[in-house]
């Protein structure tokens, strides 16, 4: 470009004073007077932003600039990192010849539910609406599924079930592993399935009709099958079944079962014991505990200088009696207690004052009145009760409760495992580690996976439902744990192993120091998964094309650039093994 007979351009010096940059960006005029090349200072640029210095400075070198919507238009734009994730996550498991190893359309639909259940959790019908606001319903290729299809996908998907879990267990089951399980249940919105039925409430929801369902997890958590039962159905009662999976359907002849003392009862006991090769770990209930204080078996003694002991009994042959002594639990229980007490004697008091002053007569009357006072705290054996026609008087049993609060923190641990293969104190972080499958349970029904309300009418239908969720709960299960160091979680799982199995779990110092300043140890934010899934879909997959006639106007995709934490965040993903 000239300018009156010679050539303008942009010249950029930077001169470091007292440690910092400046930079002065110079318009320039170059001509030539005779042999000679001079330059003319036409205007100092420095004012303006780097961006136009250097819009200007490409100008002057003869780039020609169009607005962009002239070259290029995006036609449409969708979240697709937390896509990308959950997709990488399934491909590394290996998730699609888990399902099946032949490709078809009720596999990719069954994917895509999964995928869906992970990122969003709809109703199916909500599901085939909400995945194509994102790139879901293209990755998977479900683009045209409607809900009928998805029904469909769900049918062939509990057909598959047996073989899958079968799968499922050779990845992380062993020969002499652990396998944990519980019970848990979720309730309906509906009457008409014949698995709804009323039974004990988990889930706050009174006169709710609910379902339940079994989950079988190896020890660190990681969900390999699951059972449905009608809603009332107990908890031993789904035991057996269990055990005949694991020998039988997973072929393992070495076993050690884990389940709460609800699960593993004393005659569910009586039966395992029939069984060679089969072991287990559960834990006393606490009139059986009361039983052995009484009877000086268990001394409380026993704990002034350690917090567990080892025991025998003749009531448990060929059992070892695990005995542990938890102080802080035993606190939190007692002021649980008076908390209840308290509360229980005030509204107690309430009810008396209102049967003085003859508002509240009759026997019939003032004991429903009181019921529904000691049923509200659950305190009512701490208290005697004297009920007549105008009259009522209540008083603690001390002594009782006394005796109660002397085994305040006490639990004891009952297995068959020999001490040769199980130190007492794995025995206890064995039992201990029930916990990861209420941590499966509370993903499933309240923060993640959501399975409930199911809103299903047909048995095999609700049954297929929680299998899905099982299996998005085995694909969030990996990515939580690729994704620890991003997370509040505590990385150093590997501690577990060592510390103290009675005394209160303790976060490490890296965990607290995530919790008290909610950032990484680079300064990041720390994240939870839903955040975290939230910051990757603002990666978004734009759909563009160049303005023009049609046959010149084709699209073409272009992906927003990670940040460094997006791009670690997918990094962790590559990283999860089968």
């Amino acid at each position: 470009m000239s300018h009156r007979g010679g050539a303008v351009h942009v010249v950029t010096t930077r001169r470091r004073y007292k440690g910092r940059v400046y930079a002065t960006h110079l318009l320039r005029r170059s001509y030539r007077e005779g042999r000679q090349v001079k330059n003319e200072t036409v205007g100092n640029l420095s004012h303006l932003p780097e961006p136009l210095i250097e819009v200007i400075r490409r100008a002057l070198r003869g780039e020609t600039f169009v607005p962009v919507g002239e070259r290029l238009q995006v036609v449409r734009s969708k979240p697709h990192g937390a896509v990308q994730a959950v997709r990488a996550a399934m491909q590394r498991l290996g998730f699609e010849s888990l399902i099946a190893s032949r490709g078809s359309p009720e596999r990719d639909r069954v994917c895509a539910m999964v995928a869906a259940r992970v990122l969003a959790p709809h109703t199916k019908l909500a599901t085939t609406r909400w995945w194509h606001t994102t790139s879901l319903a293209e990755e998977y290729g479900v683009e045209a599924a409607d809900e009928n299809d998805l029904y469909s996908a769900m049918d062939w998907l509990l057909e598959r079930q047996g073989q899958i879990e079968r799968k499922l267990a050779a990845r992380h089951l062993r020969e002499g592993a652990l396998a944990l399980y519980d019970l848990s249940s979720s309730y309906f919105e509906g009457t008409h399935c014949p698995l709804a039925k009323l039974g004990h409430d988990r889930d706050g929801k009174k006169h709710k009709l609910q379902v339940n369902y079994g989950l079988l997890t190896s020890q660190a958590g990681c969900p390999v099958a699951v059972s449905v039962y009608a809603g009332n159905t107990g908890d031993a009662k789904t035991l057996m079944p269990q055990v005949t999976k694991l020998r039988e359907e997973f072929g393992l002849k070495q076993v050690v079962l884990v389940g709460d003392r609800g699960m593993i009862s004393h005659k569910a006991i009586q039966e395992l014991r029939d069984l060679e090769g089969l072991s287990w770990i559960t834990a006393l209930k606490s009139t059986q505990i009361r039983t052995l204080v009484e009877g000086e078996a268990l001394q409380l003694g026993f704990f002034d200088e350690r917090n567990l002991v080892e025991i025998s009994h003749p009531d448990y042959p060929g059992e070892r009696l695990i005995a542990c002594r938890n102080p802080e639990l035993s606190k939190l229980r007692s002021h649980k207690r008076q908390a209840l007490l308290e509360a229980t004697g005030k509204e107690l008091e309430k009810v008396c004052a209102s049967v003085a002053a003859g508002r509240l007569k009759g026997k019939d009357k003032i004991g429903v009145r009181v019921g529904r006072v000691i049923n509200k705290y659950k305190v009512a054996k701490h208290f005697e009760l004297t009920i007549e026609e105008q009259r009522l008087e209540f008083k603690r049993l001390d002594e009782q409760i006394a005796a109660e609060a002397a085994l305040d923190g006490i639990y004891v641990i009952r297995t068959a495992v020999p001490k040769k293969r199980m130190s007492a104190a794995d025995a206890v972080r064995n039992y201990k580690a029930l916990a990861n499958v209420e941590r499966a349970f509370r993903s499933l029904k309240t923060v993640d996976l959501k399975v409930r309300p199911i809103h299903h009418r047909l048995e095999d239908r609700v049954r297929a439902h929680i299998f899905l969720c099982m299996l998005a709960y085995y694909v969030e299960w990996h990515m939580l744990e690729a994704w620890r160091p991003l997370l509040f979680a505590d990385e150093d799982q590997a501690a577990k192993a060592d510390r103290d199995p009675v005394a209160p779990a303790e976060r490490s110092e890296e965990a607290l120091q995530k919790v008290l300043t909610h950032t990484l140890p680079d300064g990041t934010p720390a994240h939870s998964l839903r955040t975290l899934l939230e910051d990757l879909s603002s990666i978004v997959r734009n759909t563009c094309r160049i303005p023009g006639p049609v046959e010149r106007s084709g699209t073409f995709d272009l992906i927003t650039t990670p940040t460094a934490n997006q791009r670690r965040a997918l990094e962790l993903i590559e990283q999860i093994a089968a």
